[in-house]
């Protein structure tokens, strides 16, 4: 594990590029600036990977019927961990297209999967530059929390996905059904306030799954299903599992830009409450989502 010793959280900061608020527009259809920048992808995907989104990212490719597809898409594909089950469900004869909307994402993603045949993009959920009926299967995971019109953002997806061809997405369930997210999340609300900032509303802002469906079905899709899926967020320790809450989050920018000092008082808070409901080695709490396939 890395040195997060309280001396070095002071050397975290140098180099990381705040977000500005001002361009985080939520009153149109487009995806917001993002937020995922600067030291945060790496931190994401060493630490938040792992203990929330590897068993998801496993989860959708089971889901897939790799024979029919051709042409692949994902959305919001992070730092890659769906990509990598996907590409390896997928016959070597398809066609994967990774995309995401954060440059710094992405990097971090082509970085680790240089070697497969995965074709990567900067692409904004609300604007796919495909055509009509083009994409056999498009995922999107944990993303379409980020638009702010669900129905038109569905439509889209809708539009480029061909007779037949298959939407698998992913969201989190309320927050009490994610119990690590949720120590942090309540220590951070005790150090904000009233001013908690509009990236700590987004990741559970999707938790009905008959809403969900019902934004599905009117923006087009002939039949959808919907599961909620439990699984555990494991972590080697509480302490890397604090961590990687705080640091590799969106909030992280939030956090610095209010207090930095902040920084090494929610870390020790939230190591020390993971550690007393979910085990200081390793770190095992509930967590659940629900995961959706949508036809057109």
């Amino acid at each position: 594990m890395r040195d997060i010793h309280p001396s070095n959280w002071k050397l975290a900061r140098i180099g990381v590029r705040l977000l500005d608020l001002k361009h985080f527009n939520m009153d149109d259809n487009s995806t917001p600036t993002p937020i995922f920048t600067g030291s945060i992808p790496s931190h994401y995907d060493d630490f938040l990977g792992p203990m929330f989104f590897e068993e998801y990212a496993i989860e959708v490719s089971l889901r897939i019927e790799p024979s029919s597809v051709q042409l692949a898409l994902e959305l919001c594909c992070g730092t890659g961990r769906v990509t990598n089950h996907l590409r390896k469900a997928l016959p070597p004869s398809a066609k994967l297209v990774a995309s995401d909307i954060s440059p710094d994402m992405l990097a971090v993603a082509k970085k680790k999967l240089s070697s497969s045949n995965i074709d990567w993009q900067i692409i904004d959920l609300n604007k796919i530059p495909f055509d009509d009926n083009s994409i056999d299967l498009l995922v999107c995971c944990f993303g379409y929390m980020f638009a702010t019109d669900k129905v038109a953002a569905f439509s889209e997806s809708l539009r480029v996905l061909r007779p037949g061809g298959m939407l698998v997405l992913t969201t989190w369930d309320k927050l009490e059904h994610n119990e690590a997210s949720q120590v942090f999340r309540k220590t951070i609300k005790k150090y904000f306030g009233d001013s908690l900032p509009e990236t700590y509303k987004i990741p559970f802002s999707m938790p009905d799954p008959e809403v969900i469906k019902a934004h599905l079905l009117r923006a087009g899709f002939s039949r959808v299903n919907t599961d909620v899926v439990k699984k555990n967020s494991v972590c080697a320790s509480a302490k890397e599992a604090a961590y990687g809450l705080v640091q590799g989050g969106s909030l992280y920018n939030e956090i610095m830009k209010q207090n930095p000092i902040w920084l090494g008082e929610i870390t020790s808070i939230v190591e020390s409450e993971l550690t007393e409901k979910y085990g200081v080695a390793p770190m095992v709490a509930p967590m659940r989502a629900i995961v959706c396939q949508a036809w057109k």
